[in-house]
């Protein structure tokens, strides 16, 4: 009798482990796939800028074309409320380069929304690169 209650202790003890336990898993499991959507998105953000300012370092590119390379490069993975600063010149020789800015805000991308608690700020990427010469 004595040993059928002491094994009905320890599952009771195993039920409270896991009640504990459980909840923590979870948010690691939560933060972790977290965490790997910020790092897609953060690695398209970088492919975006640096395919925008390798149109804009063409010669004869114009903003809108830059534009058009980034949104390509977003698509993929459905991003929408970005924005996209372009700063070149085509027709200033004394500009030797194109710069292309991407950012889009925190909680356009967060999977959780704010169940880490930061929910401000953006994401950003930036490139430069020389424009070429036609010569």
């Amino acid at each position: 009798m004595r040993s059928w209650r002491k094994r009905n202790r320890r599952r009771g003890a195993a039920a409270v482990e896991m009640a504990i336990v459980t909840p923590l898993l979870i948010t690691m499991l939560f933060g972790i796939i977290e965490y790997g959507w910020l790092f897609t998105v953060r690695q398209a953000l970088v492919s975006g800028a640096r395919e925008g300012a390798r149109t804009a370092s063409l010669p004869g590119a114009t903003a809108g074309e830059v534009q058009e390379r980034v949104t390509d490069c977003m698509t993929p993975l459905g991003l929408s409320g970005y924005s996209t600063t372009v700063t070149m010149d085509p027709n200033d020789p004394d500009s030797p380069s194109g710069r292309v800015r991407v950012a889009i805000p925190y909680v356009q991308v967060s999977l959780l929304g704010n169940y880490f608690g930061h929910t401000s700020g953006e994401l950003e990427a930036t490139a430069e690169m020389r424009k070429e010469t036609s010569n």
